[in-house]
Order: structure tokens, then C-alpha cells, then sequence
């Protein structure tokens, strides 16, 4: 069975044609038809409002800006969105950490790395400072040429248990355990720490600003669209089940 659109149809080497821009969604056809009904409703509507033109895209730009005006966004708007959100606007902690890594697989038998680990990291609790010499004698990390130094690091960059550790130790202190990861058995230390710094509003209002806007232009298409669609004749295709679709 056919598309049809209040009786015009959109063929199916219309939708095939179409199918390739849509090749990440669940459906790429369904995706596909939903949005070349939504172009022709769009057109339609277009020809009723007597808006001129070869180009299809700019005819639809200039329904959707007929029909889908928004005013300026308020200052009080931006603000209140940057005082609600205020892990948009940090930079976030950091630390730059290092660690000699023992890894399990290698050719010793698990037993014996950890036995290994344990000796390393005793030997380092009577000697800290022999940290970057045993990190080149005994980490399978490729870190171990820099003394298993790993630079700066933010939150959720390394592994669970990793992140874990690092941001619970203070600067220059090591953790007092073998920390386990996928990777292997860690000596971890934290060289350094920088808190997390909140970026000033008046550097980002006018980015807040054009997200609202964008918001707001994209809930009032959605409406019109939804508006549209409801009022149509839709002949050959669920709606109902299609995924929403946005047009900018």
C-alpha cells in the first residue's frame, strides 16, 4: 500500500531514495517516510499560505518561521537555567596522578604478581620517594618511562575503581592498598589536585541564551508538526509508532 498525504502520494523510490540519511535509526524506513511526510505537509502548507519558490527547504524555513515565531530569550530565563544547572558550567576537579601496574596475565602465575605488588608497595611506604624508580622497574604500564606518571585527569576519563581512588586521596598521598582493575593491580599516588572552578555567568549568557532559544524553537516546531499531523488525511502509515522528528 501506498503513502499518501491528503491524497498525494510519496512513492516508494521516494523513501528508498531517502533511506540512506536515516541509516542510524531503529527503522531507517520508517524514519525515512515520517520525514518526507513531514516535508510534504510542510510544502503543503507552504502553497496555502502562497509562499513562493523553486527550493523546497527555503519554502519549508519560511512556513516554519511564519508559523512557529519565538521571542527573545529573557535575561531572568538564562540565569535561572544557569543557577539550576551548575555542573554545566565546572570545569570540574582534577588530578594528576601516577601508578606501577602489575599485570596477571603476564608470565608469572597470579599469585606470585600479587605477592609482587604487595613487596612494592611496602618497599615505597618506607621509601615514597623511590616511586617513579620502581614504577620503571616494575610496571607493565607503557607510563613506566615517565615514572608512572600519568598527568592530569578528570573524572570518569580512567575506570570505575580508578576514578574511585584517585579522587579520594589528597596531594602527594598514596593509596594505602593495591587498588584491582580489568587492567591489573595498581600502586596508585596523587601528585597534585585542582578543584573544579565554575565558569562566571557572563561568559556563558549568550550561549545559554541561544540553547533556549533553540529549545523553544524546537518545542514550537514539534507542536505545529504535531498540529499538522493530526489535522491531515495519512493513508499507508502508523504515526502512532514512528519515532518523533524534529526539522530545522
Amino acid at each position: 500500500m501506498s503513502i499518501t498525504v491528503n491524497g498525494l502520494e510519496i512513492s516508494p523510490a521516494k523513501i528508498e531514495a531517502e533511506m540512506p540519511r536515516h541509516h542510524d535509526a531503529r527503522s531507517p524506513f520508517a524514519a525515512a517516510a515520517h520525514e518526507l511526510i513531514l516535508r510534504e505537509l510542510l510544502l503543503q502548507q507552504a502553497a496555502l499560505l502562497g509562499v513562493a519558490g523553486e527550493d523546497e527547504d527555503k519554502r519549508i524555513h519560511a512556513v516554519i518561521a511564519a508559523q512557529c515565531p519565538v521571542g527573545e530569550v529573557a535575561g531572568q530565563a538564562c540565569e535561572a537555567f544557569y543557577q539550576s544547572n551548575p555542573e554545566k558550567f565546572s570545569s570540574g576537579d582534577m588530578v594528576a596522578a601516577s601508578h606501577i601496574l602489575f599485570d596477571p596475565r603476564d608470565a608469572r602465575q597470579e599469585g606470585e604478581v600479587e605477592a609482587l605488588a604487595q613487596q612494592v608497595l611496602n618497599a615505597l611506604k618506607q621509601a615514597p620517594q623511590r616511586f617513579a624508580e620502581l614504577a620503571q622497574q616494575h610496571s607493565a604500564c607503557p607510563s613506566a618511562g615517565d615514572g608512572g606518571s600519568l598527568g592530569t585527569l578528570r573524572r570518569g576519563e580512567t575506570v570505575p575503581e580508578f576514578d574511585a581512588a584517585i579522587f579520594s586521596l589528597e596531594a602527594g598521598q598514596m593509596a594505602d592498598g593495591l587498588v584491582a582493575t580489568d587492567f591489573g593491580l595498581h600502586i596508585i599516588r596523587v601528585d597534585s589536585r585542582e578543584p573544579g572552578r565554575t565558569v562566571p555567568y557572563a561568559m556563558v549568557k549568550d550561549q545559554i541564551a541561544q540553547f533556549l532559544q533553540h529549545q523553544a524553537q524546537s518545542q514550537a516546531l514539534n507542536r505545529y508538526l504535531q498540529t499538522l499531523q493530526e489535522a491531515a488525511d495519512i493513508q499507508g502509515f502508523d504515526l502512532a509508532s514512528a519515532d518523533p522528528l524534529w526539522l530545522a
